[in-house]
């Protein structure tokens, strides 16, 4: 995994673990992990585990944009079910759920010194919603990923 500029750094391990945790724990098909770029407004993904291809990588997304650029702006979690039917907006505005052929998705924001600058997301490709045991597992999951990303700002 790399950030900005190609620095690899040591918290890049522990959070490509986190992320592989998470996918077996809840038997989540994917789940991705990404960031607000250091300087501007663009959200890029960084990792995923689960995935079906290497699109997530070429997706990046304006601030407010997307479920990253929403979850960011908001500093909400995102649920998505039945996608595209329950959306707002067009399907083309949730690149990541088009690249991974996702359903059910669920997004938290990870916060770094109080503000949400990263988005933990986790999705399915079949007809199985995210429930409220599994999005508890999400939480705290963002909650030690938080912890790991002090260096990478």
């Amino acid at each position: 995994m790399e950030f900005e500029g190609g620095v690899q750094s040591n918290p890049s391990i522990d959070i490509i673990h986190a992320c592989e945790s998470i996918l077996t724990k809840i038997a989540a098909d994917f789940v991705g992990f990404a960031l607000q770029n250091r300087e501007g407004p663009d959200v890029r993904w960084h990792y995923a585990a689960g995935n079906s291809n290497d699109k997530y990588k070429k997706i990046t997304v304006r601030y407010g944009k997307g479920i990253a650029g929403k979850v960011i702006a908001t500093g909400s979690p995102i649920t998505i079910n039945h996608f595209p039917e329950n959306i707002h907006g067009k399907a083309l505005e949730y690149p990541i759920m088009l690249a991974e052929k996702l359903v059910f998705a669920f997004a938290v924001p990870i916060f770094y010194k109080g503000a949400p600058k990263g988005v933990l997301l986790v999705g399915r490709r079949t007809n199985t919603p995210i429930n409220e045991r599994e999005q508890n597992i999400v939480r705290q999951a963002a909650l030690t990923l938080e912890g790991m990303i002090s260096s990478l700002f």
